[in-house]
């Protein structure tokens, strides 16, 4: 036997550590970069006769805050602002001796699109041209995001509640609570951004409770694979927050927002911010409760309280023109009462549920020009979720664990004529400390106390060139090291083009890349493992995910309509899934050898139609096939004869439909439709039956402090089944019917 010159944990410790350095290093010596928490604006201002108009004034406002930046064209007319949050804009050219110009701009982290202004002479009556599509398409992305706004956040049916995810669900295809977790394109493992900066976080199932508030939320961008390597390794989905940041208030301003509504429900919370030129501030503090905590199993909602107490701020602070300074935290704790079945209430099953969530993201935004930027953000995440048996319990399970992440991220690159690189690298440390308990009423006890630690370190680099205007190709590489109880190595490349159709400005995307997915710590040892074993389980080492996703699609604008049309398979080995052990209610991780997941998908937003109604449709089919066995986490599943199953994750049609209409004296009206072809029933190949509902909101603004909203949620009632007990799920209903009232008033302070 050859011993080790060091031992795993220091080796692996040292490659971290040599990584962050190696990132820090090149933050510092490098003096081109562009951040991937920021898009950047960049245009050229030109004549009707295509000369250069110098001195062109530019303002670019967001339309949802008093956010503003500067610029002025150069003597090529051309002009850069970089550092652009995420979200919708308004951009104005005025120079004198022409028409003022001003437009619509969606703006996505890592994009930066060359613009193309031509003014008219004042004494001309016409229209300015544009020769970029600002608002409806983006002829650069190999696959385009979802963003949803404040507003749509506000005013979708039961969105603003702490445990929504309405504001995902009714806008983005393919996605949809099961077992009280959000997947998207069949999955369950999403990365969360807030600010750009990731919120890691490796344990998939243990957590229910919501990490950030939608009431706290300035604009939210989804994207669902297709994304460059700059974006990480999470194939399912992407979601940036962008948090609000105290650009939507007067300065010293609050906002106090109450509800109550069915089940005994409300949600209330106190806000306030402010802003000057150097210095932004948001600040909140939220609490609700509710006897609908949960998916319940039944029909009747039993033992099934929720409540939790939240706090979150955003600053950001400009030391000087080249420096800005960005932190986001939160701490948010949350209790459940476990649902019960009648059988389960009459037994005395009282399980509960507690669960605690903080996060501090800080980011150093440096301009060393306009064209160059370098930012650098460290990161801290504390998760903790215990499960806790109730005394009456047959078997008392206690399943308590913590989990602890340090790390950073940094990222360099320059946008300068075609091109728009970056190269940067991510990493993190994990400690986690997981209790096993179980015991039954005869005094018998089995624990175990398993410490892990585990990290992360990743290197990418992207490019996206645009050799025509008509033309974009979109290129990376990012490189993972994973060390935990296995350590594993990756390297995956990511291609895309994008064709811009001349003068019908439809655009078409292709999309191939590669994915590594680090597993979970989680592991069982000691008595638990003796238990297992008892149950004919065992229990297999957890690897990596591997993925493999092809994608093509299509957008087409038209007068203002957008359609956006893709096709995509995602083929998977060691998916990533969860088990629980026996009848004890502990949950622990799974990987399938091999899962495809392939469909297709439609997105339509509609301009103002008569300057009052916009509609939108998320639209999904999907099929979600595993084969072959068990490789990794609880063994207690054996494939069927046939060759291939269907995973729980699996539903064909999946379709959100909905709209607002602009009522007369400042109100409005907004409902929204989903559909479902149904979820697979047990352990398949069946499916439980289709299923259907429909919310509704309204609202009334009484000058500009105060406000009233109304809603109604599955307005008829209808209750089924979202999954019946499988080999990886549990059985939830539906929620019931609710109905809920609130206010918003604004004051100063």
């Amino acid at each position: 036997m050859v011993r080790e010159a060091y031992p795993r944990h220091v080796r692996s410790r040292a490659i971290l550590l040599g990584t962050l350095g190696l990132a820090c290093a090149l933050a510092l010596g490098s003096g081109v970069c562009y951040a991937q928490i920021f898009g950047t604006v960049r245009g050229m201002v030109e004549d009707p006769q295509n000369r250069a108009i110098v001195g062109a004034a530019i303002s670019l406002k967001a339309q949802a805050s008093a956010f503003e930046q500067h610029a002025v064209s150069d003597n090529n007319g051309a002009f850069t602002i970089p550092a652009v949050p995420a979200g919708a804009y308004t951009i104005q050219i005025d120079r004198p001796g022409f028409q003022i110009s001003t437009q619509l701009l969606t703006v996505t982290i890592g994009s930066a699109p060359l613009l193309k202004f031509v003014l008219q002479l004042s004494s001309v009556s016409t229209s300015v041209e544009v020769t970029a599509m600002l608002e409806a398409t983006n002829p650069e992305a190999s696959s385009p995001p979802v963003m949803v706004s404040e507003s749509e956040i506000q005013h979708t049916p039961g969105a603003e509640r702490t445990s929504s995810l309405a504001f995902i669900t009714d806008f983005v295809p393919g996605s949809y609570l099961l077992h009280d977790h959000l997947h998207m394109r069949g999955g369950h493992q999403v990365s969360w951004l807030v600010d750009g900066v990731p919120v890691p976080n490796t344990n998939i199932s243990s957590n229910v409770g919501r990490a950030m508030d939608p009431k706290d939320m300035e604009t939210v961008e989804v994207s669902r694979g297709g994304y460059s390597s700059k974006y990480g390794d999470r194939t399912y989905g992407m979601i940036n927050i962008v948090p609000r940041s105290g650009f939507e208030f007067a300065n010293r301003e609050a906002e106090l927002t109450l509800s109550v509504g069915s089940l005994h429900q409300t949600n209330d919370q106190l806000s306030f911010g402010g802003h000057s030129d150097k210095f932004a501030y948001y600040a909140s503090a939220t609490g609700n409760r509710t006897d609908l905590g949960l998916e319940p199993p039944t029909e009747q909602v039993i033992h099934n309280q929720g409540s939790g107490l939240a706090g979150f701020t955003s600053l950001s602070y400009n030391l000087t023109e080249r420096d800005q300074f960005r932190l986001a935290a939160s701490l948010r704790q949350d209790h459940y009462q476990v649902p019960n079945t009648p059988e389960d209430q009459t037994a005395g099953v009282r399980d509960t549920d507690q669960e605690v969530d903080s996060f501090l993201n800080f980011s150093w935004v440096h301009t060393l020009t306009p064209g160059m930027l370098l930012t650098v953000s460290p990161l801290y995440h504390y998760n903790r979720a215990e499960y806790t048996g109730g005394a009456n319990d047959p078997l008392i399970t206690d399943d308590h664990r913590a989990s602890q992440y340090v790390g950073a991220q940094a990222s360099l690159g320059i946008v300068h004529g075609d091109h728009n690189f970056t190269v940067g690298l991510f990493g993190f440390r994990e400690h986690d400390e997981r209790v096993f308990r179980l015991a039954d009423q005869h005094g018998l006890s089995i624990t175990e106390n398993e410490p892990v630690t585990g990290g992360v370190a990743s290197v990418f680099v992207d490019e996206q060139y645009k050799p025509w205007k008509w033309l974009t190709l979109n290129g990376g590489l990012r490189m993972t090291h994973f060390s935990g109880e296995v350590h594993e190595n990756a390297a995956d490349p990511r291609i895309g083009a994008a064709i811009q159709v001349p003068r019908l400005n439809w655009v078409l995307r292709g999309f191939f890349g590669l994915y590594y997915q680090p597993p979970p710590l989680e592991t069982i040892a000691g008595p638990v493992l003796g238990f297992a074993l008892q149950q004919g389980i065992g229990f297999l080492p957890v690897h990596g995910e591997r993925d493999q996703q092809h994608e093509i699609g299509v957008t087409i604008p038209w007068h203002g309509w957008i359609l956006d049309l893709d096709h995509f398979r995602t083929a998977a080995s060691n998916f990533s899934d969860h088990q629980v052990l026996g009848n004890s209610n502990i949950t622990l991780p799974l990987t399938i050898e091999s899962v495809t997941v392939r469909g297709w998908e439609a997105v339509l937003h509609s301009p103002a139609v008569y300057r009052r109604l916009h509609f939108h449709l998320a639209y999904s089919n999907q099929v979600v096939k595993g084969q072959g066995m068990v490789t990794g986490g609880l063994t207690d599943f054996a494939p069927p004869s046939e060759g291939f199953f269907y995973i729980d994750h699996d539903q064909r049609d999946t379709l959100s439909a909905g709209g607002e209409v602009n009522l007369p004296r400042r109100a409005w009206l907004n409902a929204n439709f989903v559909f479902g072809s149904g979820f697979l029933d047990g352990d398949g190949p069946q499916h439980l039956p289709p299923h259907g509902g429909a919310d509704i909101s309204m609202g009334k603004s009484f000058g500009e402090r105060f406000s009233v909203t109304l809603s109604a949620l599955n307005v008829s009632n209808s209750r089924f089944l979202f999954g019946r007990d499988s080999s990886f799920a549990g059985t939830h209903y539906n929620d019931p019917r609710q109905f809920i009232a609130s206010m918003r008033y604004r004051f100063h302070f």
